[in-house]
């Protein structure tokens, strides 16, 4: 099973940025799928949570109305639409899945739900 998160790179505060999740090794439609992010100094933080479906989503507070999380399960792929980017969003992003339903976990980003993880992209953003 691989996870291979990409799409990172540097833009400005207010800028946009899509990362991309890519899987390998396992049927997308059985695994809700997280992205998390590293920032210095600080502890992994769940940033958003796809259902298998995508029925569900879920959002930290600190994203929510900034960031989309979509998948194409035909496509193994997962991403994550940034929007109005801040300085403090600058981290290492993570994606990771779970054959755990989301509407069982609380709060759904709680890291060890998650026993599949991936390299991280770095996203700074910054002026």
């Amino acid at each position: 099973v691989q996870l291979q998160a990409s799409g990172g790179g540097s833009v400005q505060p207010g800028g946009s940025l899509t990362l991309s999740c890519t899987v390998s090794g396992l049927n997308l439609d059985d695994y809700a799928i997280a992205w998390f992010r590293s920032a210095p100094g600080k502890e992994r933080e769940g940033v958003s949570c796809s259902s298998r479906s995508a029925g569900s989503t879920y959002y930290a507070d600190s994203v929510k109305g900034r960031f989309t999380i979509s998948r194409d399960n035909p496509k193994n792929m997962v991403y994550l639409q940034m929007n109005s980017l801040k300085p403090e969003d600058t981290a290492v992003y993570f994606c990771a899945g779970t054959h755990i339903i989301m509407a069982t976990m609380y709060p759904p980003t709680r890291r060890d739900y998650y026993y599949y993880w991936g390299q991280g992209t770095l996203v700074t953003v910054s002026s």
